[in-house]
């Protein structure tokens, strides 16, 4: 038996736990600009924004 398997079997699961990674940051980051959104809408600003 060749280890053909046991590479193509790593090279899957990374494959799967990258995408898995790249899906949770693509989904926190429009969280996050949703509770910016939230935030900006209830009045308040940025601390870089400045004073107006």
């Amino acid at each position: 038996m060749s280890h053909t398997f046991f590479i193509s079997a790593a090279y899957g699961a990374t494959a799967l736990v990258f995408a898995g990674l790249v899906a949770w940051l693509m989904l926190d980051g429009r969280a996050r600009k949703r509770e910016l959104a939230a935030f900006e809408k209830a009045g308040a600003r940025r601390r870089s924004a400045g004073k107006r």
